[in-house]
């Protein structure tokens, strides 16, 4: 039996959770439990307190039921401090970022849990340049926040201007080269009844694309599916696909920040087409860098290896990942969940965009499956443990005493714990949008990575139960 080790001097959990409004992609939580509204206007006071008086700034939503009480609550924060404020109504993230920085906003606050339960909600910020705040800026937010130290002033004014989609439509066609697309290839639609129903389809079907949409009505209770797109949730996805005849899926979270794929042999993963992507961008617009995460697969280094492409890994989260596209110049930065920042677009998440590229340069769907089976295969497992928010830090210290138990030849410490074997990794880290510690590992056998994720949930359950 092993034999977990803790620490002689247990730190009290009071004094490890340190208070903190954000995590690794802004502000979230259960509505009515961790967001009330007068949370939310709080949070509002203390973001409007950090721009100079009459600033203008927009805020748009998600499909969230929740989302007209929280967009009520920061607006009423927001005008108390003099902003003023343009509501763009529902919008997928990557069309409020864009917008942000198009109209000239001072900030864009987007209401979202993304790929979190419909219970859940959030708030995200991104500055006038479309980049989502730096942790100095959350930090400012915060310390104001935590000492109650809000600007009071004459009211800021509030304005609609609902229908916003043509604009970053614009915008992005721009971006696309030409000759285009293959219009023969009969492409599913799926936005999970999220922020990017009625929207991708439409964007598309201005493309000329032959669509076909498949929970594309709004709807904050998210009937269709879960928001967060993975093979066990899109199996509904791939019977349609199969239905219609079609020969892609394109499937979109909750706030449309992220998009996966399926073919009619099922969900084409999650390394694979970032992966793919990435590789198209590279050889499309040039560039020696690519930025992911610590929780991104083997896979991506394999396929831009022979452009002399580096991929540099740094911390989980949309917002430290667009902050290191930024610093290190590179071509583009993934998050394996479907993530994409092009700076081609702006240094924010743009499913949409990443998704036309890829029907831009695609010419049958069979491509996909066909590049990789001249790699090496490779076995990605994931899994998660129920942890609460003030136990994590306490759980994951725990966790990097008791790493000699799998005998790591290197252990990188950036974000979680990644511990490198000589043909495969294990990655434990507590997540930044909800109560979980997930383990991920990969390898070149399945079995073996089916070990390793076991073992890792193993000793991040004993330690969760041991500390509560």
């Amino acid at each position: 039996m092993e034999i977990f080790r803790f620490a002689q001097d247990d730190t009290s959990r009071q004094e490890m959770h340190k208070k903190r409004l954000f995590g690794t992609s802004g502000i979230r939580g259960v509505v009515n439990q961790d967001l009330s509204p007068d949370f939310c206007r709080q949070v509002a006071l203390a973001i409007g307190t950090t721009l100079p008086p009459d600033s203008t700034v927009c805020i748009a939503t998600d499909t969230r039921i929740s989302r007209d009480v929280i967009k009520e609550a920061l607006t009423s924060g927001l005008l108390s401090c003099s902003i003023n404020i343009v509501d763009l109504g529902i919008l997928p993230t990557p069309a409020l970022a864009l917008l942000t920085r198009e109209s000239g906003f001072a900030t864009g606050i987007m209401v979202t849990a993304s790929h979190n339960p419909p219970e859940f909600n959030g708030i995200k910020l991104f500055t006038g340049n479309s980049l989502g705040y730096s942790q100095a800026q959350e930090a400012e937010i915060e310390k104001i926040y935590f000492e109650q130290k809000f600007r009071q002033g004459k009211r800021g004014s509030l304005e609609q201007a609902p229908d916003m989609k043509q604009r970053y439509f614009s915008f992005i066609k721009g971006k696309l080269s030409l000759p285009g697309f293959n219009h023969q290839i009969k492409i599913v639609v799926d936005p999970g009844n999220g922020a990017a129903s009625k929207f991708v389809s439409d964007i598309f079907v201005q493309m000329g694309l032959d669509v076909i949409p498949v929970n594309d009505e709004p709807n904050g209770l998210f009937p269709g599916r879960s928001p967060e797109p993975k093979d066990d949730t899109l199996q509904g996805t791939v019977d349609f696909l199969r239905q219609r005849d079609a020969d892609l899926a394109i499937c979109f979270d909750g706030d449309a920040d992220r998009v996966v794929f399926c073919d009619k042999e099922g969900f084409l993963g999650f390394n694979e087409p970032i992966a793919f992507i990435s590789r198209l961008i590279v050889k499309k617009m040039g560039g020696k860098k690519i930025a992911t995460t610590v929780e991104t697969g083997t896979l991506l280094d394999l396929a831009v290896k022979d452009l002399g492409v580096e991929v540099v890994k740094g911390r989980v989260g949309d917002v430290a990942l667009a902050h290191l596209v930024q610093e290190l110049d590179a071509a583009l930065g993934v998050e394996q969940v479907g993530v994409y920042i092009i700076p081609e677009a702006g240094f924010y998440p743009d499913s949409i965009f990443a998704s036309l590229i890829l029907l831009s340069q695609l010419s049958d769907v069979g491509e996909i499956r066909q590049y990789f089976q001249g790699i090496p295969r490779l076995f990605f497992g994931k899994a998660k443990v129920s942890c609460p928010d003030d136990l994590k830090e306490l759980v994951m210290a725990r966790a990097k005493e008791n790493t000699h138990l799998f005998a790591a030849d290197e252990i990188n410490t950036i974000d979680g714990l990644r511990l490198e074997f000589p043909d495969s990794w294990m990655l434990i880290r507590a997540s930044g949008t909800e109560p979980i510690i997930r383990v991920i590992s990969e390898s070149t056998s399945q079995a073996q990575t089916d070990g390793l994720v076991i073992k890792g949930k193993q000793l991040v359950q004993s330690l969760v139960e041991a500390s509560s």
